[in-house]
């Protein structure tokens, strides 16, 4: 059973034990589902330069063991809701720009926060009102996609100063 055990734990899933008395009756174990479009986004979220960091309120080896099969490096784990914050904060003091992208109530403080908050669509109300950004469909490639448009927002608009200027 310790085997087993420590099996489904290196895959990232919470492992409850079931008894009776004194004997083990069962195992359930419970994981996170991961979007296929996640280890895409994270791919493209690299490609454009971004770092990506998982600050998440579930514990380690979940989170790594997710964080492994999309791709991502950096893993901030078993943070509570307040804490959050005080990371996005601390970030931006070593002078980074910040996006946070989060669905529930929890996340509300830490979207506050950053520079850039990206709520996920069918995430609480309170995070929807927190976020700078809303992701309607639900769809994580649509971070990717929001900060390509910006990019190409703003050389559209220096563009336009130049020869504003220039005229």
């Amino acid at each position: 059973i310790e085997q087993k055990m420590a099996k489904l734990e290196s895959e990232g899933k919470t492992v409850m034990i079931l008894a009776d008395g004194k004997e083990i009756a069962g195992l359930i174990a419970v994981a996170d589902t991961v979007k296929e479009s996640s280890s895409a986004a994270i791919k493209a979220l690299t490609e454009l330069g971004i770092e990506t960091i998982m600050l998440t309120g579930d514990n380690e080896k979940t989170a790594k063991a997710v964080a492994q099969k999309v791709g991502i490096n950096n893993v901030i784990a078993s943070v509570l809701p307040g804490e959050k914050a005080n990371i996005i904060k601390n970030l931006q003091s070593e002078g980074n720009v910040v996006a946070m992208v989060g669905d529930g109530i929890n996340d509300a403080p830490a979207l506050a926060q950053a520079d850039i908050g990206i709520a996920i669509g069918s995430g609480s109300d309170i995070a929807k009102e927190t976020g700078g950004i809303i992701l309607i469909k639900d769809d994580i490639m649509d971070v990717a996609r929001a900060i390509r448009l910006s990019r190409a927002t703003m050389n559209k608009i220096k563009q336009n100063l130049f020869w504003a200027l220039i005229y």
